[in-house]
C-alpha cells in the first residue's frame, strides 16, 4: 500500500518546480553569490585573512534583500492571476497551503546559500580556522533564511503587486537586521527591547559558536509569528 504524502509536501514541489523553471531563482543567486563572494575574498585577498567573519557580519542585511526577492512571487503572483482562488476552493487547508509555500521559500534560501560553502572550503585549506564559529554561522544562517522567508511569505499574502510584497518584505527584515545599528541614539529604556529584537544580534551570536536558548527561542518566535499571520490573512481571503 502506497502511504499517502502530506498536501503540503507536494505543494512545495509545486513551487519549488515553478521556481526553478523560470529565470529568476537564477539571476537572484547569481546576484547573492556575487556580493557575498565579495565580502568574502576582499578579507580574503586584500586584507589576508583566511576566515568568514566579514561574510556572516552582512549576512542578516544580505538576506534582508535577497529573500524577499525568492519570496515576493509566492501568493502575488497567484493572487494577481486568479489561481489562489481555484488552490483554496480545494480541499486543503490554509496551514497547509502557507507550509508548502514556507517550505519551497526555505529551501530555495538554503539553495542559493549552498555554493557559499566554497568559501569554507578556501578558509579550511588556507588556514585553519576554529571549527565553531563556521559550523554556528550556517547554523544560524538556517535560522534566519526561516524567519526571513516566514516574512517574505506574510508579504506576498498581502498584496497581489510583487515589486509592493517585496518592499514590505524588505522594509520588515532590513529592519529586523539593523536596529542594533541605532541603539546608542536612543533612550535608555527602549534599548533592551529592541536589542532583542535585533536579528543581527542573535544571529551573531550563533554564528561566535555560542548556542544560546534565547537566540533559538527569538528566531522560532519570528518564524511562527509571521507564519501564523500568513495563514490568518488566507483564512481572512476565505471568509471574504
Amino acid at each position: 500500500m502506497i502511504k499517502k504524502q502530506p498536501v503540503w509536501t507536494v505543494l512545495a514541489r509545486r513551487e519549488l518546480g515553478a521556481f526553478y523553471s523560470g529565470p529568476i531563482a537564477y539571476i537572484v543567486a547569481v546576484l547573492f553569490l556575487a556580493f557575498s563572494g565579495f565580502l568574502f575574498f576582499s578579507t580574503f585577498f586584500l586584507i589576508n585573512r583566511a576566515e568568514l567573519r566579514n561574510f556572516f557580519s552582512m549576512l542578516p542585511i544580505l538576506f534582508s534583500f535577497f529573500v524577499p526577492a525568492l519570496t515576493m512571487r509566492l501568493f502575488s503572483e497567484e493572487t494577481r492571476s486568479g489561481s489562489i482562488e481555484t488552490l483554496m476552493t480545494l480541499p486543503v487547508s490554509s496551514f497547509d497551503v502557507v507550509a508548502g509555500k514556507f517550505a519551497a521559500a526555505f529551501i530555495s534560501t538554503i539553495g542559493m546559500l549552498l555554493p557559499t560553502l566554497v568559501y569554507v572550503g578556501s578558509v579550511v585549506y588556507m588556514g585553519s580556522p576554529d571549527p565553531g564559529p563556521l559550523v554556528g554561522g550556517y547554523l544560524g544562517a538556517l535560522f534566519l533564511a526561516a524567519a526571513f522567508s516566514a516574512i517574505g511569505l506574510f508579504a506576498s499574502s498581502l498584496t497581489k503587486n510583487q515589486i509592493v510584497a517585496f518592499f514590505i518584505a524588505f522594509t520588515l527584515c532590513i529592519l529586523l537586521a539593523m536596529v542594533d545599528r541605532f541603539l546608542i541614539f536612543l533612550p535608555a529604556i527602549v534599548v533592551g527591547p529592541l536589542e532583542f529584537l535585533s536579528a543581527s544580534r542573535h544571529f551573531e551570536s550563533i554564528a561566535r559558536g555560542i548556542i544560546d536558548s534565547r537566540d533559538l527561542v527569538y528566531f522560532l518566535s519570528i518564524t511562527a509569528l509571521f507564519f501564523g499571520l500568513t495563514v490568518a490573512t488566507l483564512d481572512a481571503g476565505r471568509k471574504a
